[in-house]
């Protein structure tokens, strides 16, 4: 297996610090509004990388947080006229709505800022102690220049980060580029008790100390898009490798953009779509595959052109389910044939490739074509003209729904509801034909194809699809 180490900027042997065990971490989100298209593209590619990590036989231990206490958190709760934890709590909960329905598996542990103040203050101490940080009036501040390294994961120095960046002007700074982490309470906002007097941590510091706390102090794959990479990830490894004196993170990973006309879509340049808006329209399940058929690291564009491909093949995916799930139950009984020993045989290529693929980079835009490859010789040979076995089917199905489930492709509770509902209308229009009811029969059948749904009549019984 190999990743591009965005540290090295090369491909690299995927070796973890302990044999069969992975420890991961990655950015969530800042919670003050609802997600939006691009927040979701690292919290499904990253929750495919984790299902994939552990299909490979490794035991993930998972870290994703959320950044409950923050500059935008405390507007937005100042415009509401409510706390700043109520605004996160409300937040929190309209996150998991989206990304359970995006089919995202909740983390090993999801640590809150707030949760973790002692070990945030702790770690802040350790950085004073050791020389990289500095108080100055309430806040602390992290001395950039005293750590040699600066700049490792953006590839740049400290004056070429320096001349590009949007820097604070405050004149108890030491430094232009010192960053806080710890600031003095402010009033009406959220504040505790510290050696500093009270006040709040700043952004970076929170990552370090939880990743500290629940994965020690280097661990195997950082995760997160593009745009954290400089400040965020790269303060992340200033302060803890000051602070532990060994190296933070083995593997940094981080996806591309999601372009709205050629531009990043961002909360501040006011060209987002919310996971739920977009959902509206297209459905979660799409969102989902629109992310999957890209590689992680490639740019990808949001338009109406490419999300109606994503669901056109998810439809696609969803027929062949449909079509193995009736020849499983309707095929002929008894063992396989000598030709479908045969195909059921070869069934193990489509994983060889699918796992080469992923292997490489986890490449999920490749691994979805590996699937409709799979997908295209299954339909022929489980079809009503080849007359399948049930045990075909099966075998064929088996190894579909495995690769589907590693991307986390959706076959949820929602479609067997309606799968039910529509093998109900379909047994009501064999009974009308078998009263000779043809006027009902016709009826029912044409409701479903209203529907979306159209019915074959085939040797081994009703066989229905989407459009």
């Amino acid at each position: 297996m190999r990743f591009y180490n965005d540290l090295t900027m090369q491909k690299e042997d995927f070796v973890p610090i302990q044999e069969g065990k992975v420890s991961m971490y990655s950015c969530g989100p800042t919670v003050y509004n609802y997600i939006h298209v691009g927040n979701a593209r690292p919290i499904i590619m990253f929750d495919v990388l984790r299902r994939y990590l552990e299909y490979r036989g490794y035991q993930v231990t998972f870290v994703q947080n959320f950044t409950d206490v923050d500059d935008k958190i405390i507007k937005k709760a100042n415009e509401e006229h409510v706390s700043s934890a109520d605004i996160a709590a409300k937040y929190i909960d309209e996150y998991w709505k989206d990304v359970k329905a995006l089919g995202v598996r909740e983390a090993t542990v999801h640590p809150k800022a707030t949760e973790n103040i002692p070990q945030i203050i702790e770690l802040v101490q350790t950085l004073i102690d050791k020389g990289y940080a500095y108080e100055a009036g309430g806040d602390v501040y992290y001395r950039t220049a005293k750590f040699r390294d600066y700049g490792k994961l953006s590839h740049q120095n400290l004056d070429d980060l320096m001349h590009g960046a949007r820097v604070e002007v405050n004149d108890v700074k030491e430094d232009p580029m010192d960053f806080a982490l710890w600031k003095a309470a402010k009033p009406g906002e959220p504040a505790w008790e510290s050696p500093w007097g009270m006040g709040r941590p700043g952004w970076h510091i929170e990552c370090s100390a939880m990743s500290n706390r629940y994965l020690g102090k280097t661990i195997d794959i950082h995760t997160g898009g593009k745009d954290l990479v400089f400040p965020h990830h790269e303060n992340e490894i200033a302060q803890s490798e000051a602070a532990n004196g060994v190296p933070f993170v083995h593997y940094w990973l981080h996806n591309g953009f999601i372009n709205v006309d050629n531009k990043k879509m961002s909360k501040s340049l006011g060209n987002f779509f919310t996971v739920r808006e977009a959902a509206a329209v297209y459905g979660y399940d799409c969102i989902r595959m629109f992310m999957l058929m890209s590689h992680y690291r490639s740019p990808l564009n949001y338009s109406t052109d490419v999300l109606e491909q994503a669901q056109a093949a998810l439809d696609r995916l969803k027929t062949a389910k449909e079509n193995l799930d009736f020849f499983a139950e309707n095929g002929k009984d008894g063992d396989l044939t000598e030709a479908d020993a045969a195909f059921a045989a070869g069934l193990d290529k489509y994983r060889q490739r699918f796992v080469e693929v992923m292997d490489d980079d986890f490449n999920t835009a490749d691994a979805v074509s590996v699937i409709f490859e799979l997908v295209r010789d299954v339909n022929a040979a489980v079809s009503p003209a080849a007359d399948p076995t049930k045990a075909l089917a099966a075998a064929c199905r088996d190894i579909f729904l495995e690769l589907c489930g590693v991307l986390g492709i959706p076959f949820g509770a929602e479609e067997k509801d309606l799968d039910a509902e529509i093998e109900e209308k379909i047994a009501a229009r064999q009974a009308a034909r078998k009263a000779k009811n043809w006027a009902e029969a016709d009826r029912i059948r044409d409701e479903l194809k209203a529907a979306g749904i159209i019915l074959e009549d085939t040797p081994q019984g009703v066989k229905w699809h989407r459009a």
